[in-house]
């Protein structure tokens, strides 16, 4: 009997029989285990539980709970609904049915429209197939047997995918019951652990996201591994829906999106103060860390896209047109401008490091199906910076980065965690120059006591990078600050400085951003909020309400006081009983609500109510403003 050595995450070593499969192993280890795992990384390869071990590996089980393995459970689940969308309607084709963040889709050609009302009969299917029991067997078919079997069951758009591969190509296939689906893998051993599922939505989708092709229908679900894991995942999405940016957007006045601007936001007066102080808060943090502002062209000519490359690699996300008969492009990217300023002036060591910070406005073109309220659109504003150093500057740079953002989400009351990607197979740069820039940014995140998680090869191909997911309040989290080195843009411009030699060298860059992208951070405070926005960032921090005309007078002076005083402050000036006033001021979510009548005006006071503790009580004008302002100076987060 010949024994294989498997190396387990924790480090500890078992050997097992030559030709066991992974769940052998976890049995080994115990019966529970064995139950509880959903696939496996052999090697970093992820795999079936059937996988079997021919040699020494290392081994990590999966659980549901690791990324990877979701991702290999939804896989299944959505071949759970292709497999109940055949048994129910025999003329539907399938395309394509991958897992996604928190769920899965399946695109299907069928001439029948899906409504509603036929999920909940797809997902009864769904729940029969679970119970069931179904064993999920791999198989294996040489390219023109697949095309074969693929032809006879009608598939046009498996058979489409098959016929690009190269000819000898192997093609793996999954079987349950008497559903077969072309797929890499992997899968569950069975359709019986999927015990929590439920369809949530029908829409249009591209065939391949071309509009060329044909439209399908793109069924998406979710599932989990236990009914009050879905039901806490639903209740979210419920509060999500009361919180959408764009509903919310609507009804306090903050931007629209009008037919005439399609991903084009329009910010109204309100949403304008929102974004205007968030904008000061930018200017004053990157004044205090030694920043100096810029501004670039948003229209450059197309020489500048060939230098940095996106002419050839961007071009279709990219608005192009033609000035005095040359080729010219909008900016879909700050950074080749951020070049062009280096290079006006000739930069000696002693320089260094240079944080040059830009809110630069870029369009890129996005496909219409994918705009989303501020969350995806075709305009925004980067606060983009570009900083210039020394190779032996890299830790410290990235550190006041780091902690430049970390003071920035703090400020908001986000948590956030944070992913290094290093080294990708494609990218440009000796071994050398990649070892100092990853090793830069892993002791910088050390020395911060920064815990991360590091995905190798994720890079971008000039550079590894930092990205900082920021979780909202209702567990989402959201993509937005980045720090990246660059070792390709500097070359691609000829970037240079005279160093302590007298000699030319090439500057290390980074790129970062702390926002990301300005109106999408919008779009996520909104819902953070859901609308009721601090203090300090609130379109309108305090409302007058007089109980009627004769104290409007005195409104107006108080009003008057605070205007001076910065308060952004508005009078309720309209014929209402003070209630309808009050409930008004409360759907607008403004935070304070003063109340001033007869006894207001005789003491010289305001009888304030507060958004969130309700009343107050009365209170000297001049005392309650000085409340105000100093919880607007310290960025109160209540």
């Amino acid at each position: 009997m010949e024994l294989i050595k498997i190396t387990l995450k924790d480090g500890s070593v078992r050997e097992v029989q030559k030709g066991s499969s992974v769940l052998d192993v976890a049995k080994s280890i115990s019966e529970g285990l064995a139950r509880s795992i959903v696939a496996a990384q052999v090697n970093e390869e992820v795999v079936d539980l059937s996988y079997v071990l021919n040699e020494d590996v290392n081994l990590n089980l999966l659980k549901f709970e690791d990324e990877a393995g979701k991702e290999t459970f939804r896989h299944t689940s959505a071949h759970i609904l292709a497999q109940a969308i055949k048994r129910l309607y025999k003329d539907a084709k399938l395309a394509i049915g991958p897992a996604i963040d928190n769920g899965f889709y399946y695109d299907i050609d069928l001439d029948y429209k899906i409504t509603a009302q036929d999920l909940e009969k797809i997902e009864a299917e769904m729940k029969k197939i679970v119970k069931e029991d179904l064993q999920i067997e791999r198989f294996d078919l040489p390219r023109d047997e697949a095309i074969k079997l693929m032809s006879e069951q009608n598939e046009d758009y498996k058979v489409e995918l098959i016929s690009e591969l190269p000819e000898g190509e192997i093609i793996s296939f999954y079987k349950q019951g008497e559903f077969v689906d072309l797929c890499r893998g992997p899968h569950l051993p069975s359709t019986k652990k999927v015990k929590a599922i439920k369809l949530l939505s029908v829409a249009g989708a591209y065939w391949r996201g071309s509009e060329k092709n044909k439209m399908l229908q793109r069924i998406y679900g979710t599932s989990f591994e236990k009914a009050k894991e879905l039901e806490e995942y639903l209740n979210m999405l419920e509060e999500a829906k009361k919180r959408d940016h764009r509903k919310l957007g609507k009804e306090l006045g903050l931007f629209t999106i009008i037919d005439e601007g399609p991903g084009f936001p329009f910010f109204l007066p309100k949403g304008m103060e929102l974004k205007n102080e968030l904008l000061r808060f930018w200017r004053d943090i990157h004044r205090k860390a030694n920043y100096v502002e810029v501004e670039t062209p948003m229209i450059l000519s197309r020489h500048l896209w060939e230098t940095s490359g996106h002419w050839h690699h961007y071009r279709e996300n990219m608005y192009a047109l033609k000035i005095d008969e040359e080729d010219f492009a909008i900016k879909p990217m700050n950074c080749p401008g951020g070049m062009l300023v280096y290079k006006t002036d000739m930069h000696s060591y002693r320089d260094f490091p240079m944080r040059v910070a830009e809110l630069g406005r870029v369009h890129r073109h996005e496909l219409s199906g994918a705009l989303h309220g501020l969350m995806r659109v075709r305009a925004f504003t980067q606060d983009d910076a570009h900083i210039f150093m020394l190779p032996e500057q890299i830790k410290d740079e990235i550190k006041g980065v780091a902690k430049l953002i970390d003071e920035v989400y703090k400020t908001f009351g986000f948590k956030y965690h944070v992913e290094l990607s290093t080294r990708p197979e494609n990218s440009m740069g000796s071994d050398e120059e990649w070892e100092v820039a990853e090793n830069g940014l892993k002791e910088a995140l050390e020395e911060l006591n920064l815990p991360y998680k590091l995905n190798e090869g994720d890079g971008a191909f000039y550079g590894p990078k930092i990205d900082f997911h920021l979780q909202d309040c209702i567990g989402r989290t959201w993509q937005c600050g980045t720090i990246q080195l660059d070792m390709q843009l500097p070359q691609k411009f000829d970037l240079t400085y005279i160093g302590k030699d007298g000699e030319k060298h090439r500057p290390v860059m980074i790129h970062r951003v702390a926002f990301g992208s300005i109106e999408r951070f919008i779009g996520i405070l909104t819902e953070h909020f859901a609308g009721k926005f601090p203090l300090w960032l609130s379109p309108v921090q305090v409302k007058i309400l007089p109980i009627s005309d004769k104290y409007m007078d005195y409104a107006n002076k108080v009003k008057d006081i605070m205007f001076e005083k910065g308060i952004r402050v508005e009078i309720d000036d309209r014929a209402e009983k003070i209630g309808y006033k009050i409930r008004e001021a409360q759907l607008e979510k403004v935070p304070y609500m003063l109340i001033v009548g007869e006894k207001e005006v005789e003491n010289s006071e305001v009888s304030v109510r507060s958004r969130d503790k309700g009343e107050l009580g009365s209170i000297a004008v001049d005392k309650f403003i000085e409340t105000v302002l100093e919880e607007i100076k310290n960025k109160t987060m209540h």
